[in-house]
């Protein structure tokens, strides 16, 4: 009579490999899941900073940019030949026979005159051809009122060569510029009239004297000649005194 076996039966092939595959897959599916809330942490991070950067670079764009302040720009203070030089262009464009016949400065808050500049020259001229007249106003100003910056050209009118005070001059006589004119006139009762009173502006007229056939300069101590404290005139070709005329 057979008898059953105690011994415990040894587990087959089958038994040792649905064990080993529990086994492994629970471990692989521990390990996946700590990788899985790694890469998503992660992700979780980039997606932030990126909002952030996003955000930020929204509220930057939103800010409205502050308009640029315009330059101040100061007046341009010039000797008589230099403004003269630059209407003499314009007035030749207007006519090729356009010829000087009076050349002065216009007072304005930006200077006083005193080493000759001003930042206002009128310049006017006339063409034989046309029988007519131009002046042209040359503005380095900034003060209130004053012409505009550049070349300013005004309205032509009639003239007549017979007329003493429009007498046209060549331009090859102008040799003495206002800087000169004014530091001989200076000699000759000038510099006591701004000792007395430093706040004297000195304006310029220049034009052809048909009787002595100079070109002079009337260097005039105030801000017109009819209440100048002084007028002097100097030879706009040689810088020579010529008289004190007030």
């Amino acid at each position: 009579m057979k008898t059953s076996s105690l011994a415990p039966a040894a587990p087959t092939a089958s038994a040792e490999m649905s064990g080993t595959a529990y086994s492994l897959g629970r471990t692989t599916n521990g390990r996946g899941t700590a990788a899985l809330g790694t890469l998503y942490a992660w992700l979780s991070a980039v997606l932030i900073l990126s909002l952030l950067a996003l955000l930020t670079g929204c509220s930057s764009d939103s800010k409205p940019e502050e308009p640029a302040k315009p330059e101040v720009k100061g007046p341009e203070l010039l000797m008589a030949r230099s403004a003269f030089q630059k209407a003499y262009v314009a007035a030749r464009s207007w006519n090729q026979d356009a010829k000087p016949f009076r050349l002065e400065s216009n007072v304005t808050s930006d200077g006083n005159g005193h080493d000759g500049k001003w930042a206002v020259w009128r310049s006017s001229f006339a063409s034989a051809t046309a029988r007519s007249a131009k002046a042209y106003t040359w503005s380095g100003s900034a003060a209130d009122g004053a012409p505009s910056r550049g070349i300013n050209p005004g309205t032509e009118d009639s003239w007549s060569a017979s007329n003493s005070s429009t007498q046209v001059f060549d331009i090859a006589f102008l040799k003495i510029d206002s800087d000169a004119a004014v530091a001989e006139a200076q000699k000759h009762g000038g510099d006591k009239v701004l000792e007395k009173d430093p706040n004297t502006p000195v304006t310029y007229v220049c034009d052809w004297n048909h009787n002595t056939n100079q070109l002079v300069w009337h260097v005039i101590y105030g801000a017109s000649r009819e209440g100048a404290k002084l007028t002097v005139a100097i030879n706009a070709s040689t810088g020579e005194f010529i008289r004190v005329e007030k």
